[in-house]
């Protein structure tokens, strides 16, 4: 893919065209600024990685006028069953939230993206690729962004200032000397997404305890493959490229049983999740949204919305700025967000961590506390409220 030349200026550079870098462009694109997406890939994603949209989000979307052509091209599910293999111990319906979105969304990422994306270049802008950014600069009046381009010739611009979208590994973050505190889980896990048959409903999210860990089972839309489903779990030491018989045996041992039959994996790969926030949103000129700026457990799938929801704030704060109201207002980003995220990791990881545990007294007491709390009807609403992000407002 040969590059075209970038502007010599921009009002705002965005390095990543993720979900939060789409979403800040369109925000800024949409208030006339002039912004400029960056992203070292040569294409977007194709994979489905981040998969559910929640309620909160959807709100957010909304206001871009591209929440229902999302909707359209997923799968609305409307409750989560937690189990220990075949004992049901809670079910957390959304379906009573008050929200025009009463229900999580099943979307693939690569879905999400590409209408993002047709939203921004329906703003009038677009993103170039690929581009690897090298190096920034802040200054008083702006700041310098050095790149390479495919063919690893050298570049620079000039922007009013720079978001970085670029994930967990933000060469922007670091760049800004922005700390990342936090630490990483020594359990790893297993993502594919499969073709099968599976016993369940597909209008629910499948939550299995089991002692060989925990396994996430919800429905992908089947307009272009039939029967497909995303499949996480923890293991001691997940497979790089997991197979058909590695997933056939991950549900056959933790799910349960009645006719599951895994036929093809369509995508899979492995990680280790880290829980991780950034130790400011803003350094100067330069600020953060997305992966950069938080990381954490996928329990409850969080990520994903959590930095669509941070870059429409942050969007929309410079924006104000850039039409003359002060720099300070700025400011506002890291105390608004900030919290949330940190909100949002503590949550996540206390999820995690009662959803891996091992010994049978510690899974006898979370499966009895579990089991009985959620019949009280406020706790399961409050749950169905914090998931779907609605405390974020």
């Amino acid at each position: 893919m040969t590059t075209t030349s970038l502007p010599q200026s921009a009002d705002i550079v965005v390095v990543g065209a993720g979900p939060a870098g789409l979403t800040a462009a369109i925000t800024l694109a949409d208030a006339g600024a002039d912004v400029v997406v960056l992203d070292r890939l040569s294409e977007g994603a194709n994979t489905s990685r981040a998969a559910v949209v929640h309620a909160r989000t959807l709100e957010v979307l909304d206001e871009l006028g591209i929440a229902d052509e999302l909707i359209d091209r997923g799968i609305k599910v409307p409750r989560l069953i937690v189990r220990d293999r075949a004992r049901t111990l809670a079910a957390i319906d959304f379906d009573g939230l008050p929200t025009r979105y009463p229900f999580t969304l099943m979307a693939p990422q690569e879905v999400t993206e590409a209408i993002l994306l047709a939203r921004l270049r329906k703003a009038g802008g677009d993103v170039r690729r690929p581009y690897r950014v090298t190096r920034i600069t802040d200054d008083d009046t702006g700041v310098t962004v050095e790149y390479l381009d495919d063919t690893d010739t050298a570049g620079t611009m000039r922007a009013g200032y720079v978001i970085g979208a670029d994930g967990m590994h933000s060469l922007v973050r670091e760049q800004a000397g922005i700390g990342f505190t936090g630490d990483t889980y020594p359990t790893s896990f297993v993502l594919a997404d499969v073709r099968m048959d599976w016993p369940v409903a597909r209008n629910e999210v499948a939550l299995h305890l089991s002692p060989d860990g925990v396994t996430v089972v919800a429905p992908l839309p089947d307009d272009v493959t039939p029967d497909r489903y995303r499949v996480v779990a923890s293991l001691d030491d997940a497979p790089e490229h997991p197979s058909v018989d590695d997933i056939q045996a991950i549900l056959d041992a933790r799910c349960p049983g009645g006719a599951v039959k895994v036929t093809e994996v369509l995508w899979g790969s492995r990680f280790r999740i880290h829980h991780r926030v950034a130790d400011h949103y803003r350094a100067g000129r330069v600020l953060l949204a997305g992966d950069a700026a938080h990381v954490h457990s996928p329990a409850g799938g969080q990520g994903m919305n959590t930095g669509i929801q941070d870059a429409a704030v942050l969007g929309g704060l410079l924006a104000r700025v850039l039409a003359g109201e002060p720099e300070t207002l700025l400011d506002t980003y890291e105390t608004t967000r900030r919290p949330v995220a940190k909100d949002v990791v503590a949550f996540t990881d206390l999820m995690t961590r009662t959803g891996t545990l091992r010994g049978r007294p510690a899974r006898l007491i979370r499966n009895t506390a579990l089991s009985t709390l959620t019949r009280i009807p406020a706790v399961r609403h409050k749950l169905a409220f914090r998931l779907a992000e609605l405390a974020y407002r």
